[in-house]
């Protein structure tokens, strides 16, 4: 599918709408930079580690404007807007947006966090972009293209076993042990926990972990999902199906060596 319909009887190429993006994430980078200058509003959402702030919202408001213009009668889902996710159609054009992802780690530390954007269309994704603002790394493709580090196209990792490489993962699966998870753990080469899924998730497209596992939504997922697939790397559920564009599950980005011998200790007695 090399072509969007978007809205009015027009039609806009994929790599025109690539180029769009790519134009709107620098702008968006421009808007985190010269927050640096000043304090930024820090709210709570459903926890004292859950948080948004001010420039999560301004982020997310310019890019649903940004693709509004553009595409009047696309779907938009985006985590600071409470979306009610069963009014999507995932066969229709559908934007996911995560504006900052890593919120903790942008209001603490300034790094490890991304700003992420999936486009899927028929259920099935179409272009995927995740923004590695600090290091000015955007990852992005989909599967008529290939995916890039900027301009730099990136190979499909190793097809590595867990015992192989380091596991990306979140802080409280692994806590409680969901999932077999500390065991899982302890057969790999090390585990990394970086708090913001774009940022891990790259780790394992660029073959720096051979798998991340982590209780996902969908603009957690949404980007990352589109770059792995292409990449030839397995996205699914901890037990081994392929998860729904719009749900919230414990989800497994690994290479497919590492998926099944992940997906095989946690179906194991714990």
């Amino acid at each position: 599918m090399n072509n969007f319909r978007i809205g009015g009887g027009k039609i806009m190429k994929k790599n025109e709408i690539d180029h769009l993006v790519v134009e709107w994430l620098a702008q968006a980078k421009k808007m985190v930079f010269s927050s640096s200058s000043r304090k930024i509003m820090v709210e709570t959402k459903t926890s004292r580690n859950d948080l948004v702030t001010e420039l999560d919202r301004q982020i997310e408001k310019f890019l649903v404007t940004q693709i509004k213009n553009v595409f009047p009668t696309a779907q938009i889902i985006s985590e600071e807007s409470h979306p009610k996710l069963d009014e999507f159609d995932p066969q229709q054009l559908l934007w996911i947006i995560d504006p900052i992802d890593g919120t903790m780690n942008f209001v603490k530390t300034r790094r490890d966090f991304a700003i992420m954007i999936g486009v899927y269309q028929n259920n099935q994704g179409q272009l995927g972009y995740i923004y590695d603002v600090m290091n000015d790394c955007l990852y992005h493709g989909g599967p008529e293209k290939g995916v890039f580090c900027n301009q730099q196209r990136l190979l499909p990792p190793a097809n590595l076993s867990l015992n192989q490489g380091l596991l990306e993962t979140g802080a409280l699966m692994l806590l409680h042990n969901r999932c077999n998870l500390q065991k899982i753990a302890l057969a790999s080469n090390g585990v990394r926990i970086y708090g913001s899924a774009g940022i891990q998730i790259i780790r394992v497209l660029t073959g720096q972990a051979v798998g991340y596992v982590s209780h996902l939504k969908p603009w957690d997922l949404a980007a990352g999902r589109v770059l792995a697939e292409t990449l030839g790397l397995t996205v699914k559920t901890i037990d081994g199906h392929i998860p729904d564009v719009l749900s919230s599950v414990d989800v497994l980005v690994a290479s497919k060596n590492a998926q099944e011998d992940i997906v095989r200790m946690a179906q194991a007695p714990y």
